[in-house]
């Protein structure tokens, strides 16, 4: 029998529309959901019932007065909670914020609301987002669900686990160096990180670095193209914004398109030097060639030598310089994770000199990358260079220092098409002998996330995964 949480989000909407659920249903079978398995995953900071049940009475009242309905009436979602909601605890994963009530929402989440989400909570980040797992002093880790001693990844981990779960069909997350594709590789899902500025990160997210952007995690690459198409579009004083599609295209109309026959480039260079992949991890990566290849695609490794020595230090002084802006009063730095005094004190440290050179070495590496990959479509890469961690595998020791080594080693595939802002996916195309998922990650062209989403929406069809779940899967109605 089919259960609400089988439903993807299009059909949870379709459903809606045809008044065959209500959302109320909907709600109230996900709030049970992360009732019954949250406290062993770890995917939520705060859960809102209240607010999501008013929310689904609101939506009954649409459907009730008739007209034209948002296209997602009544799925229910989440927020990460990196992003602020205006009357909602939102702690960006630390406990010197743990109490902050913001007064305005982020630009995408009112986008999601427009749209008819409806939002069950916040989920767990790291703190402020740092590290590519999820981990902190007020939740503790997000677990992988297909093994719950694996961290789940970050810093969208528990915007992850909430979808793998069946907890909500998907989740909004948010990816400035990896993290939205590192979680869904992780988590056996869906996960794109859009290009530079198709998302808006308006009212405060004024990010100097440009690395990080909004993004959508689910389980078909059609909930994620409905989810993206709803979080899109810019909004006036974005310092960056994508060129907008034609009049009357879409992304999810994307995802029903032939991609025809594309050129695509194996990319196993990393910035990281003297990197080894697990065998998992290039069996996965070889696996996914075999695929597109059998799909007819021309696949050739992309030839050496576009990575010079400047971009890892760059991108690390980069990433520190987020530090520097971090609302922490003098008073309370002891209070933040090991990690994030590492990297604030970089920030802090760092010379204006030192920090306009590093940006303006990840600016000048991109234009050359870019224009020395533009005869690709797409780019086939790792997402991670090891299967999942065991919990407390980055920070057990306790030096911000080793663990940022850790990350940097664990994530050195990534981060690269933050700096470079092309649009890029996870999706979860083998399963190791033991079970767990390994994202293969896609790389479209600049503002090309239509290609990227025909390719996966083929991919997909070719090799379903949305049948696989993880044991928590069953375990509540």
């Amino acid at each position: 029998m089919t259960r609400l949480h089988d439903l993807t989000a299009l059909e949870q909407a379709a459903a809606v529309r045809a008044r065959e659920v209500s959302p109320t249903e909907l709600v109230e079978h996900s709030l049970a959901r992360i009732d019954a398995l949250d406290a062993g995953l770890g995917a939520f900071l705060t859960v809102t019932p209240e607010r999501a049940l008013a929310a689904a009475a609101g939506a009954e009242e649409l459907l009730r007065a008739g007209g034209e309905l948002p296209p997602l009436l009544g799925v229910p979602t989440a927020i990460k909670d990196l992003n602020n909601t205006a009357g909602v605890r939102t702690t960006f994963g630390s406990r010197v914020m743990a109490d902050f009530v913001p007064q305005v929402d982020d630009a995408v989440v009112t986008k999601l609301a427009a749209a008819g989400t409806i939002s069950l909570g916040k989920t767990n980040t790291p703190e402020f987002g740092y590290p590519c797992y999820t981990d902190n002093d007020l939740a503790g880790p997000a677990r992988c669900p297909w093994d719950t001693s694996r961290l789940a990844g970050g810093s969208s981990g528990g915007a992850a686990v909430a979808v793998a779960a069946g907890m909500v069909p998907f989740a909004q997350g948010s990816d400035g160096g990896g993290s939205i594709r590192i979680p869904a590789g992780i988590n056996g899902i869906v996960g794109i990180k859009p290009t530079r500025g198709r998302i808006s990160n308006a009212p405060l997210g004024a990010d100097v670095t440009g690395l990080g952007t909004n993004g959508p995690l689910a389980r078909t690459v059609r909930d994620a193209a409905a989810m993206l198409d709803a979080m899109a579009g810019p909004v006036l004083g974005d310092h960056a914004w994508a060129p907008p599609l034609p009049p009357g295209e879409s992304f999810l109309g994307a995802a029903g398109r032939d991609p025809g026959r594309l050129r695509i480039g194996r990319w196993l260079q990393s910035p990281m030097p003297d990197i080894v992949l697990e065998p998992e991890v290039v069996a996965a990566f070889e696996d996914a060639s075999a695929l597109l290849a059998g799909l007819g695609h021309d696949l050739d490794d992309v030839p050496d030598g576009l990575l010079g020595p400047e971009v890892l230090p760059s991108f690390e002084r980069a990433w520190a310089l987020s530090g520097t802006l971090l609302p922490v009063p003098p008073s309370r730095v002891g209070e933040l994770r090991p990690l994030t005094r590492e990297l604030r004190g970089r920030g802090l440290a760092m010379s204006a000199q030192a920090a306009m050179e590093s940006m303006t070495a990840l600016r000048l590496f991109s234009r050359r990358f870019l224009q020395a990959t533009a005869d690709y479509d797409v780019l086939l890469a790792p997402v991670v260079t090891m299967t999942p961690r065991p919990i407390g595998w980055f920070d057990a020791d306790g030096d911000g220092a080793e663990d940022f080594e850790r990350n940097k080693r664990y994530a050195a595939f990534t981060a690269l098409f933050n700096v470079t802002g092309q649009p890029a996916v996870s999706l979860p195309l083998y399963w190791t002998e033991g079970g767990l998922p390994m994202g293969s990650m896609l790389v479209g062209r600049p503002a090309d996330e239509a290609t990227l989403l025909a390719l996966s929406a083929q991919v997909e069809a070719a090799r379903p995964w949305a049948h696989r779940h993880p044991v928590s899967w069953e375990r509540t109605g």
